[in-house]
């Protein structure tokens, strides 16, 4: 740990290299292409954290997936849109079962990987959009003109009458036992995904994979049992998100985040809940097959918010990356 890691915490540090990182990438993308600077910037403003991972590629695959995102972006907004006027209870759409498939291919195509199974491949993107499209009830279902409904029918139409009814705070207990098993059903993926991720051999193609997986299991450890999900927004920390980003470098660190995150899981499981007993099951698997590995260590992540003040850390990280950029011009 560096000297921002010992006064502030890994968080602080996490962020302070991250930023660094994001900056340096930009920089190198804009110096190269002003087409692919614009495409990049692009990807910037839908997803600056996964535009960092992308950008960590080498530069070939890097702008091949940079496209297949921002097109897969475009094609969601078009089928959003389209949806709307569908019944409720579609769960993923078709385009969205593919993007797996997509990305594995595309890792085969330039050379880097086997092609995997494409139940494996498959599992890779449902898990992700499962994640997504639970985390993100309350804002869906109060988009604007109408609501967007992915959440399926057969799941929360044992708790109410219509899906909406779950963010009034009369049914608070029944929308959490169907928050749980929308979260119960998204962990049978989990398992493919670690099979598939363990069959990886290029380092930036496993980053690639492994840090949107993490960042789904710790979001998922997040809201389970959360009732703020009917609420308002609920999501990673920043600093949280940073470590994940920076400390996953190999398939022990995958191995450590999948255990330590399951493992936080566990503990909000209710036993009064419906699902308490398939929850666990599957949890224990995901830690058991982690186990087995033999590659575990200890990471010490934590749902919890920091101690530290967040306005002098804001400051310093601000100080540090100033600091940081000036010697890099100096140069």
């Amino acid at each position: 740990m560096g000297v921002v890691g010992a006064l502030l915490g890994p968080e602080a540090e996490a962020l302070v290299r991250l930023r660094a990182a994001a900056w340096w990438l930009r920089r190198e993308v804009a110096a190269d292409d002003e087409h692919w600077a614009f495409a990049y910037s692009m990807l910037h403003r839908v997803s600056r954290s996964f535009a960092i991972v992308i950008q960590q590629l080498g530069p070939d695959l890097r702008n091949a997936v940079c496209v297949f995102y921002l097109v897969l972006r475009a094609l969601d907004t078009v089928d959003t849109k389209r949806q709307l006027k569908k019944l409720p209870g579609e769960w993923v759409q078709e385009w969205q079962r593919l993007v797996g498939i997509g990305l594995s291919r595309l890792f085969h195509a330039a050379g880097l990987e086997d092609l995997a199974p494409e139940s494996l491949s498959n599992s890779m993107g449902l898990f992700l959009q499962k994640v997504n499209i639970t985390r993100d009830y309350l804002e869906d279902i109060n988009e604007i003109p109408k609501s967007r409904m992915f959440w399926p029918r057969e799941i929360w139409s044992k708790y109410v009458d219509k899906l909406e009814d779950l963010k009034y705070e009369n049914n608070s207990v029944k929308a959490v036992k169907c928050l749980n098993e929308m979260m119960t059903n998204g962990l049978i993926h989990t398992e493919d995904c670690l099979r598939y991720m363990s069959a990886l051999k290029d380092i930036t193609v496993l980053r690639f994979c492994a840090i949107p997986q993490v960042m789904a299991l710790a979001t998922y450890a997040l809201c389970y049992n959360n009732v703020n999900v009917f609420r308002g927004v609920v999501k990673l920390r920043r600093g949280l998100t940073a470590r994940i980003i920076n400390e996953t470098n190999s398939m022990a660190d995958v191995y450590a985040a999948f255990y330590e995150f399951s493992s936080l899981l566990a503990e909000k499981i209710d036993d009064n809940d419906p699902n308490a007993s398939l929850t666990r099951k599957r949890v224990n698997a995901i830690k058991e097959t982690c186990k087995s590995s033999g590659l575990l260590k200890r990471r010490g992540y934590d749902l919890d918010r920091p101690k530290r003040n967040p306005a002098m850390i804001m400051m310093l990280l601000l100080l540090l990356v100033a600091i940081f950029l000036g010697a890099l011009y100096r140069r």
